[in-house]
């Protein structure tokens, strides 16, 4: 009695684990199903086609190069669906003996209709040619390069910039050394400072110190 009733368990337990396809081995044959999915007017591959077992919940996907395979039931009926391309179905037949099965399945291409576009053209020529003249056409690569690279631009934008971190440390280590080596006498006066003066002849030389007047 106890043989029995651990026979039958056991049967249960296999019956619970097997997938969908083994508890059906009774009823239909089971198949691996390979396939290429083509086009109908060039007979090109066609990738990421969906192919969906209808009834089921599960199916599979082609590759790159249109390829797909799955395990199926003789008789079972597949969906082929992919986007730009007419749904289409494939019906296998429920008398197939073999394990192994390949079919070359071939979708059509959806032609999609577009709304109707109309174009006006301009009133008059005299219109078309004021509008054509006040054209703004933008800058070209070159022209946005050439204003980006611009030597007065690019020096404005570099004044303007704030100090860095290692700018402000210089600077600071800078002043710290200038007061310990005038430390216990007078700080030297600027005015005085022959260097200081050459620095400023040669900046008045060069015409930094113009007024620049602003066209009104």
């Amino acid at each position: 009695m106890k043989f029995l009733s651990t026979i039958s368990l056991l049967t249960l337990l296999i019956g619970a684990c097997l997938g969908p396809h083994q508890r059906l081995l009774g009823q239909a044959r089971v198949i691996q199903l390979s396939g290429v999915v083509v086009t109908g007017d060039s007979l090109k591959p066609v990738p990421y086609v969906n192919v969906l077992i209808k009834s089921k919940y599960y199916g599979a996907t082609t590759d790159y190069f249109g390829y797909f395979s799955l395990p199926v039931l003789a008789g079972d009926t597949l969906i082929f669906s992919s986007l730009g391309y007419k749904k289409s179905v494939y019906v296998l037949d429920s008398d197939l003996k073999e394990e192994r099965y390949s079919v070359v399945h071939v979708v059509q291409p959806d032609t999609i209709m577009l709304s109707e576009t109309v174009i006006y053209p301009w009133p008059s020529k005299e219109q078309f040619k004021e509008a054509f003249m006040n054209l703004d056409i933008p800058d070209d690569e070159i022209a946005r390069a050439e204003k980006n690279l611009n030597p007065e631009l690019i020096y404005q934008k570099a004044l303007e910039m704030p100090s860095t971190g290692s700018m402000n440390f210089k600077n600071q280590m800078a002043l710290k050394q200038a007061q310990l080596y005038y430390n216990g006498q007078a700080p030297p006066i600027t005015v005085l400072n022959p260097f200081a003066w050459a620095q400023f002849i040669k900046a008045w030389r060069e015409g930094k110190f113009k007024r620049k007047t602003t066209e009104p």
